[in-house]
């Protein structure tokens, strides 16, 4: 069938990728009537994730995911609704083997496709049911297949294998220091594993489940093993989905992105936030103006992250949270998760008695209600600015005084500009520590958070 739209996104300079995928499992060891694939894992398809963890990878230019006949329909309606670029839909096999070679015949065959796809100098194979893998893992076992003609991501062995005697008794153990577990992904170069199908007889492609053997007794080449990370594991069992659900759950509450104006008071703020929350979760701090339309958010939103805190330092303005929201939308990461968006507003003004009129009070409540049907969560936050600045130096001080500071120094708060400029003396060390001596004036290269003046 046709790809699904979508620009081939390779990168210039690096090698030609595609990846296949096989999908064609019929789920015998999970149970019940829907393959393990298709089963939904928060509300979404478990190859979805697989798919989109291949299509954030920009130097993937193609992927290939392979499903038997009767899942076809349901295949297509999955990249539909989730809106996956780059992805060839391939009638699959009886057998695993059978179906990956049909996911190769696209490049270089016109049995399974109405065009022939580009021909990649290497080809992933790896698992839809194993929708953990990262882009480190992937680019390592392509570099070394680049190399040495084919590689794979191999494990520890948990458990010792041993084997029976025809009377059921043990016959012998391995040592399980000497032995690894193959998983996924895997790539070769794409002529070696595609002359390996060709070669294959009809009890490999049948019976036999493992590519690299494919590659190294039909094509004498020796692929080389890369050590693979905890999260490739298969989701096989049906317990295997609620482990899979955990970790989803986990990495979304793990991953906040803080967007910030361009201004110095409310950038300072976000960065005091990114500071405090770092050690406990992912954060990146964007500070940009959304009139520009920033491309690196735009990249932001490309991932998955789902939790954005926008601090914002002016009155509730509607058109530029809508372009946020209309942003969001358009990734289409709201269709995965809800989206949860913390919106900021800081009072830098010097009236200390600012409020939200109810006109503008309403509007962000009837705003936050029809998002929401859009799944994205809208929470509203008014701080004053004044009051923060106290607690603002202060986190200051806390950050960049050594805790066995021998003369911790009073400096006046004239020397500090923009929104750290308080009343009053803050506490900020003046010993040698920092090089500088008692009654001067900090230096510019003083190694504090904020803004100083010498």
């Amino acid at each position: 069938m046709e790809p699904s739209p979508g620009s081939r996104d390779a990168r210039p300079g690096v090698t030609p990728v595609a990846a296949v995928l096989p999908a064609g499992g019929s789920g015998e060891r999970l149970g019940g009537a829907t393959p393990k694939q298709f089963c939904a894992v928060q509300g979404r398809p478990l190859v979805s994730y697989t798919v989109r963890a291949m299509e954030r990878i920009s130097w993937i230019a193609d992927i290939i995911v392979v499903v038997s006949p009767e899942n076809i329909e349901i295949m297509k309606s999955i990249i539909e609704r989730y809106g996956h670029k780059r992805v060839t839909i391939v009638k699959g096999g009886i057998t695993r083997h059978r179906s990956i070679f049909n996911g190769l015949k696209v490049f270089a065959e016109n049995e399974f496709s109405n065009h022939l796809l580009q021909k990649p100098e290497v080809v992933i194979i790896h698992d839809a049911v194993r929708p953990f893998v990262e882009e480190d893992i992937l680019s390592k076992v392509v570099m070394a297949a680049k190399e040495h003609g084919a590689a794979g991501a191999i494990r520890p062995l948990v458990s010792t294998v041993i084997a029976s005697a025809a009377d059921g008794c043990l016959d012998h153990s391995l040592e399980r220091a000497r032995y690894r577990a193959s998983e996924m992904p895997q790539a070769f170069l794409f002529d070696i594993i595609y002359e390996a199908y060709r070669q294959c007889t009809d009890y490999d492609l049948d019976y036999g489940t493992e590519c690299l053997h494919l590659a190294l007794k039909y094509c004498k080449t020796n692929a080389k093993l890369v050590e693979g990370t905890a999260d490739l594991w298969k989701v096989t069992y049906k317990r295997d989905l609620y482990a899979a659900e955990s970790i989803i759950k986990d990495n979304l509450s793990q991953q906040v992105c803080v967007i910030t104006d361009v201004k110095e008071a409310v950038a300072q703020v976000g960065f005091l936030l990114h500071e405090c929350l770092k050690s406990q979760i992912k954060v990146e701090a964007i500070p940009i103006s959304l009139s520009k339309n920033d491309s690196h958010l735009q990249n932001i939103f490309s991932g998955q992250c789902y939790n954005f805190v926008c601090i914002k330092g002016k009155k509730y303005a509607i058109q530029e949270t809508q372009q946020l929201v209309d942003m969001l939308e358009k990734s289409n990461i709201p269709l995965l998760y809800p989206v949860v968006l913390i919106l900021v507003h800081l009072d830098i003004s010097e009236n200390i008695s600012f409020s939200i009129g109810m006109e503008e009070l309403t509007s962000i409540k009837k705003f936050a209600r029809e998002v929401k049907k859009k799944n994205i969560l809208v929470y509203g936050l008014l701080i004053q600015y004044k009051c923060l600045r106290k607690i603002v130096v202060e986190k200051i001080w806390n950050q960049t005084a050594p805790s066995s500071c021998p003369r911790q120094e009073a400096v006046p708060a004239s020397h500090f500009t923009g929104p750290f400029a308080a009343s009053g003396d803050s506490k900020f060390c003046c010993c040698s520590y920092h090089g500088i001596n008692k009654g001067q004036k900090p230096r510019a290269d003083w190694p504090a958070v904020g803004s100083m003046r010498p």
